[in-house]
């Protein structure tokens, strides 16, 4: 029997050619954009770990950090400053890859943990640890973990009808935001002047006494965090097309978005716990790192060393610019307010 294969047209051939090339071309893009960043959060680790009240040369923060200085140098650079520069490159990295998971999931690029009221609900868990129960680290992240699951859950019941859209969502989460804003503020005030001074403080989102214990256990659950975000990178980007269309392609497409949410909020809880929570990275860093790798959706590993480097950089400034010391919080608002009155700016210009 003789069958016959229809060939391939060649406009349809080169169009496919096309679209895998430029496919590897973005993909190539993105690994050379990682690259450059890695370059930059390396110099700025540097900078941070040589400025201080005691001044340090590159080439003693080299000898310290390869075990050949030993004394006074040793213990500023390996035991007072890398704990606070490990703790900003992973808490920033965490935050990218959070706000990235969301701003994918929803489509949105204004989706945060903190405007959809997760953040918050980390907060209002870690506060009680702190002015109830006065628990330690551990607690402080349980604590924390509680109240961004359960707030997530909370968000995602009253959202859920015939499915979760993401406007829907939003709106949801904005009012549960609200509620908990108010109740957490109650809570400092019905607290003791100690508590309530240590907790607002906190609020702000500073990494000040952060000890290589908290980096450790931090880091520990954002690793295992970050890794399953990776391996549900690839249903994400699918899910990006629309429920059916990743439904077609064999994406459960529920459980994906539970499991999304739950590592996006596990990772926001996680570092709300260790630093309080530290505002507007989680909007701005996924943003950036798409513009930078000119990709059409939100990818991961970019949005990962934008958060680094700007939580880095944001609590190097606010080390050294002001008079004295201030919480990263305030700096990181400063930046994500701007960035996001451009946003915003951008939008409505589009749209006229």
């Amino acid at each position: 029997m003789n069958t016959h294969i229809a060939p391939v047209p060649s406009g349809r051939r080169m169009l496919v050619l096309r679209s895998r090339w430029i496919a590897v071309r973005l993909q190539w893009r993105s690994v050379a954009v990682c690259a450059v960043l890695a370059v930059a959060i390396a110099a700025t680790a540097v900078l941070a770990l040589m400025t201080g009240s005691y001044a340090l040369s590159p080439g003693q923060v080299l000898a310290a950090l390869t075990g050949r200085e030993s004394g006074i140098v040793h213990d500023i650079v390996v035991e007072w400053r890398l704990p606070r520069v490990t703790a900003a490159l992973v808490f920033g990295a965490a935050l990218g890859v959070s706000g990235a998971v969301f701003q994918s999931l929803l489509r949105n690029p204004l989706a945060d943990p903190g405007i959809v009221g997760f953040a918050q609900g980390s907060y209002t868990g870690a506060l009680i640890v702190i002015l109830v129960v006065n628990g330690t680290y551990t607690q402080l992240v349980g604590g924390a973990l509680v109240g961004g699951m359960a707030t997530a859950v909370a968000v995602y019941l009253l959202a859920h009808r015939r499915g979760v859209q993401g406007f829907r969502l939003i709106i949801v989460g904005i009012g549960v935001s609200a509620m908990l804003g108010s109740l957490n503020t109650w809570l400092i005030l019905k607290a003791d002047l100690d508590q309530a001074m240590s907790a607002a403080a906190w609020g702000a989102g500073s990494l000040n006494g952060v000890s290589w214990d908290q980096v450790a256990i931090g880091g520990a659950c954002i690793a295992g965090l970050l890794l399953l975000a990776g391996m549900l990178s690839r249903p994400m980007r699918q899910m990006e097309l629309g429920d059916d269309a990743a439904a077609s392609q064999g994406v459960r497409v529920a459980p994906v978005r539970l499991g999304l949410i739950l590592v996006g909020v596990a990772l926001t809880a996680t570092v709300t716990a260790a630093s309080g929570p530290i505002a507007f990275l989680s909007l701005v860093a996924p943003q950036i790192g798409r513009r930078l790798a000119r990709t059409a959706g939100i990818t991961l590993a970019p949005a990962a060393f934008v958060g680094a480097l700007l939580c880095l950089a944001s609590d190097y400034l606010a080390q050294h610019v002001a008079p004295t010391p201030l919480p990263v919080g305030i700096v990181t608002v400063v930046l994500g307010g701007g960035y996001l009155g451009h946003l915003l700016f951008t939008e409505a210009r589009r749209r006229l």
